[in-house]
């Protein structure tokens, strides 16, 4: 009695007396038993309550039943610090501080599951320990534009990449007793104009494109919770959308978890009703601006729902499923008397966070195999750039955090090097000296007063005296870069880096350039530069992957999860005309999807003439892999059937390295457009020198099917079909032709 009174987060004097122990109460009996047995004990008001916030991340349980309060926190990189209950202004505790782990853009770069259920079973147990009933991430938005400010808090292009990737990251959280919150359903493809962009996009582009990952979190990885986003699509905002939610989310998915809202993402009472929201939280006490204290009866599902039921004006079915599935939330979380108690800023923790950074880190270019570096024959390294000093885990939005610590990729490559070599440091460029995000300061002082020229000087000074030029730059996490509530303004870096990167390929030709970022940027001086990583944001043990993997210690085996465009005019969102939305209608701005399912490396195959910089599912390795010819099980299959896919590959290196094998397909004659080929399956296989693994993909019909909109159904249409293995959307290793019958 006394662990369970513990757990339901009251003494032994607050438990109600009752004549006959409640049914909710036992954790024996069915969830669903459990869920009847509450909702018909609480009052109307009681119900109201429990749909809306009552302060910034929290909402009411229900204290006179022994119901718990909910507590909300955002991800879904780490457990961000705690803010005071009505404002965003920090608490001010000094435990609240987390572990971060690597940005979604690294984890979906590692193209490996067992990695995701890594990622989030450590966030989970950080969660749990915090004493979290939800994490609002992760996030699997698709990536349409390199210019969208978020997309660093996604898994790229793919639907059926973050689908897979998304799945274990679910598992590993709910694990804990932490229910995860898929975001944001969906349609959130830039932050310009989020509040006020109505998306038009037909049907098929909705289910093929954008809603299958969203479908894999639910019916696969069985999410507690998912995230409506701030965007209008059909003329309604989607955290209250009969389309998307009531049709899609729940009926055809059959989704029994809870819809929240994302913060200040509620703007019609009736709407929010009936249009399947399940739990209001905002920005401010009202909801959308900033109003009295302590407000949040104002709350569009707050008092003037209430209103409307004793006025006769709705009646309460729709409020009944709402708080089902708030109590089958509470069931699943914090009425769970099996809940595990989670650990926070664990060794485990760390060493998941470097693990994970290691896995993504992209090798993009390695000309005259100048990476690996030698240590044995460098006598000095230069570092040069502001990344390689900045925090990036304070800023960018909702996903900013208060770290335990942070390992810069300047002290991460000096640890490593240590007397080695000597490592010298220039800062080349001043980007953005400040160092705060709500409250949480970094504090570091980086500011500078020297001109661009003196900079530079510097840089190149350092640079001539150098074995190797390590150049650290890229984007950061301030407004316009990748950051939450504005986009890029362009594909191009920021701060006049190309500039210093041309310096330094003249004083050095030992050059390599670190891109620090969540999204695609332009290269201009790509056929210069004989070394090119991709690092990403990579959270606590940042310094420490990114050493790791220069030095040869971990040899890097990620690959991209999104195209790398030559240019801008590249991208379909930007050639067709419609970012971010061109036809107003009052405040509200229209865009349509005119590149409809040819997204990413699909429109690339489709041009044929538009060679991106670095295609989707490239990388590469200090070791080369040899593949065999492909081969299938049959020739023909049926609607019923399965047909195997198998392929040798070989480690014709000699150092043991992982090698991502990805299955696409391709139709070779349909009655719809359809792309040239689309990922289907793939597989990370680690591989000694000198060692051969067998690969094998299974695949059913739907692996062959599209999205019929005038059916409103998938199809899967008899005929000619290919099987291609790559080792990217641009190497091709084999085709083997098949037919559906």
């Amino acid at each position: 009695m006394k662990v369970r009174s513990m757990l339901l987060g009251l003494s032994l004097t607050a438990l109600p007396v009752f004549a006959q122990t409640p049914v909710y109460l036992d954790d024996s009996k069915p969830i669903e038993e459990r869920v009847e047995d509450a909702l018909s004990r609480m009052t109307v008001e009681e119900k109201v309550s429990m749909t809306h916030a009552q302060s910034k991340f929290s909402s009411p349980g229900v204290a006179r039943l022994g119901i718990p309060e909910f507590w909300m926190t955002d991800g879904p990189h780490g457990i961000r610090p705690e803010v005071l209950w009505d404002e965003w202004d920090q608490a001010g505790w000094t435990n609240d501080s987390c572990v971060a782990f690597p940005a979604l853009t690294c984890l979906a770069a590692t193209w490996d599951p067992t990695v995701s259920m890594l990622y989030g079973k450590s966030i989970g147990e950080e969660a749990r320990y915090r004493n979290k009933t939800v994490l609002l991430g992760p996030g699997v938005n698709i990536y349409r534009t390199p210019l969208n400010g978020r997309n660093f808090e996604y898994m790229g292009e793919d639907p059926y990449l973050a689908g897979r990737m998304v799945v274990p990251y679910i598992q590993g959280v709910q694990k804990n007793g932490v229910a995860a919150c898929v975001k944001h359903y969906a349609l959130n493809n830039q932050e310009v104009n989020r509040h006020t962009t109505n998306v038009i996009v037909d049907d098929r582009t909705l289910y093929e494109i954008y809603l299958p990952a969203f479908k894999a979190a639910v019916q696969e990885g069985n999410t507690w919770a998912i995230m409506g986003s701030y965007n209008l699509y059909k003329d309604q905002h989607v955290c209250h959308n009969q389309y998307l939610l009531n049709d899609i989310l729940k009926g055809e998915w059959g989704f029994d978890g809870v819809v929240v809202s994302d913060w200040g993402g509620v703007h019609d009472t009736d709407q929010a009703i009936t249009n399947g929201l399940d739990m209001e939280f905002g920005s401010w006490t009202n909801g959308l601006s900033n109003g009295t204290s302590n407000a949040y009866d104002n709350y569009y599902l707050a008092q003037p729902y209430l209103e409307r039921i004793k006025s006769g004006k709705v009646g309460t079915k729709e409020l009944d499923d709402k708080v089902r599935r708030i109590l089958r939330l509470a069931f699943r979380t914090t009425m769970d008397r099996n809940r595990p108690y989670g650990t926070m800023r664990s060794p485990e923790h760390y060493e998941a966070a470097r693990k994970i950074g290691e896995a993504g880190i992209v090798l993009l270019q390695n000309n005259n195999d100048l990476l690996p570096i030698d240590l044995d024959n460098t006598k000095k390294i230069a570092v040069i750039g502001e990344n390689a000093v900045k925090m990036m885990t304070v800023g960018g939005g909702s996903s900013s955090l208060k770290v335990q610590r942070e390992i810069s990729p300047l002290d991460g490559i000096r640890n490593r090097v240590g007397n080695k070599a000597e490592v010298v440091y220039a800062r080349g460029y001043v980007g953005d000296a400040s160092g705060e995000y709500n409250g949480v300061v970094s504090g570091q002082n980086l500011k500078d007063d020297r001109t661009p020229e003196e900079l530079i000087a510097e840089a190149v000074r350092v640079a001539g005296e150098a074995d190797y030029v390590i150049f650290i730059g890229g984007l950061n996490k301030s407004a316009h870069q990748d950051c939450e509530d504005s986009d890029r303004a362009g594909l191009g870096l920021p701060y006049d880096q190309d500039k210093v990167i041309t310096e330094l390929v003249k004083a050095n030709k030992n050059l390599i350039v670190i891109n620090i970022s969540g999204n695609a940027v332009a290269m201009p001086w790509v056929k210069e530069v004989p070394a090119i990583l991709q690092a990403w944001f990579l959270g606590s043990e940042a310094g420490t992957a990114i050493a790791a993997v220069l030095t040869g210690d971990v040899n890097p085996s990620g690959k991209l999860p999104f195209t790398f465009p030559a240019k801008l005019e590249d991208v379909p969102a930007h050639q067709l005309g419609e970012y971010p939305g061109n036809e107003k209608v009052g405040n509200i701005v229209n865009e349509k999807y005119n590149e409809g399912i040819f997204v990413g490396y699909r429109w690339t195959d489709k041009q044929k003439k538009v060679k991106p910089l670095f295609p989707f599912g490239y990388g590469l390795s200090y070791t080369t892999f040899e593949y065999g010819k492909p081969v299938a099980d049959k020739k023909t299959m049926s609607a019923d059937d399965t047909i195997t896919f198998t392929v040798s590959v070989k480690n014709t290196g000699t150092r043991e390295g992982q090698e991502v094998v990805q299955l696409y397909i391709s139709d070779k004659k349909s009655s719809l457009p359809r792309p040239v080929k689309e990922l289907k399956s793939f597989d990370k296989v680690k591989l000694a020198p000198g060692e051969e693994k067998t690969v094998s993909f299974t695949i059913a019909k739907d692996a062959l099917s599209f999205f019929d909109d005038a059916k409103h159904e998938w199809v899967a249409e008899p005929g000619k079909f290919e099987a291609v293995i790559a080792a990217s959307a641009a190497d091709i290793k084999g085709v083997v032709p098949f037919e559906l019958k």
